[in-house]
């Protein structure tokens, strides 16, 4: 049997930083879909931190500005040496004017963030306007420094990101404003050619290393891990599937298709075989890769957290593993808990 701490440290690449497995991501407590109370986001982001939850992932986009906000005013409660803080650059938020690219494309066009804001948010990777976005977020966050700074979705601006946010970032962390500099994104093929060409330290992928999805290990996971690169995995759950499978189910934020629907049944059933919840199995997957560091998970509510912790910890027998390769679920090359242990 194995299983996994969710308050064990693990190194961010190259740094001092030390996050643990489980960290939370700040989408949920920021409106998505449905407005969610300042009490409630409070006592969602302090749940976390008395399980031991120390790794917080938030960005300007989320709720426009409000999950910053709400973060921030939780932050200022705690000791600030005890969490780390991860936020974003790439998207700037400001009144919509002519002629701005409002970034309402990507894997978030269909949110709704129910947060009041009447701000906009729009691309901007140049130099100076991840300097204007990070100064922003400091000051929504009421704190002078992050930890870890990210280039957000560049996915169609690849060449403004590398040389403008990047060399922006790259400042910053000679400066000490931030101390760990990366790239979050849905997807691996991009990540990679920043690891390629770039000095970064650590990386967010959502979505592309899961139980239904390993494209990542293609190429990007090993490539992270031969350069000391660590990895947040977000996006365990496959915008839901893999949580609750069924034929109303999400994937990729988007309806699931039905043989989708049918291939995350399988290996629900299977999983059930083994006497394991699905979701254990989901959020524990990514963390047997060396180059995984964290596993985020976006929660609303002290009951979510409660729950994500208890399914890290669900003891997972080697077993149930082997019958997802053999069944063709897990890729051939795919560490497994088990073998890492």
């Amino acid at each position: 049997m194995t299983r996994v701490d969710p308050t064990a440290r693990v190194q961010l690449g190259r740094t001092d930083l030390r996050a643990t497995r489980l960290g939370v991501g700040t989408v949920p407590i920021a409106g998505l879909y449905a407005p969610v109370s300042e009490e409630q986001a409070q006592a969602t982001l302090r749940r976390a931190y008395e399980l031991g939850v120390r790794y917080f992932d938030t960005a300007p986009l989320y709720g426009y500005g409000l999950a910053e906000e709400r973060l921030g005013r939780f932050v200022a409660g705690v000791p600030r040496q005890e969490v780390l803080v991860a936020t974003k650059v790439g998207r700037l938020l400001q009144n919509a004017r002519p002629g701005d690219e409002p970034s309402h494309r990507g894997p978030l066009r269909d949110r709704q963030f129910k947060s009041g804001s009447e701000l906009e948010p729009v691309f901007d990777f140049s130099y100076d306007g991840a300097l204007r976005s990070l100064e922003a977020s400091l000051a929504r966050l009421g704190l002078d420094h992050v930890d870890v700074l990210l280039i957000h979705d560049p996915d169609d601006h690849y060449a403004d990101a590398l040389n403008g946010a990047y060399r922006a970032l790259e400042k910053l962390r000679g400066e000490g404003v931030v101390r760990a500099i990366g790239a979050g994104m849905n997807q691996p093929e991009m990540l990679a050619r920043f690891a390629r060409e770039t000095d970064m330290n650590c990386f967010l992928l959502a979505g592309r290393y899961t139980l239904l999805d390993q494209s990542a290990l293609a190429e990007l996971l090993p490539l992270c891990e031969a350069k000391s690169i660590r990895v947040i995995i977000g996006g365990v759950f496959n915008s839901g599937i893999l949580a609750n499978p069924s034929e109303h189910a999400t994937y990729n934020y988007q309806p699931a298709e039905r043989s989708i629907v049918d291939r995350a049944l399988r290996i629900e059933a299977i999983c059930q075989r083994h006497g394991v919840p699905l979701a254990a199995a989901a959020v524990q997957f990514p963390l047997a890769h060396p180059a995984v560091a964290t596993v985020l998970t976006g929660v609303r509510s002290p009951a979510e957290i409660e729950v994500n912790a208890h399914l890290f910890q669900h003891p997972i027998p080697e077993a149930l593993w082997d019958e997802l390769k053999a069944e063709g679920f897990l890729l051939a090359a795919a560490p497994t808990p088990a073998a890492a242990t």
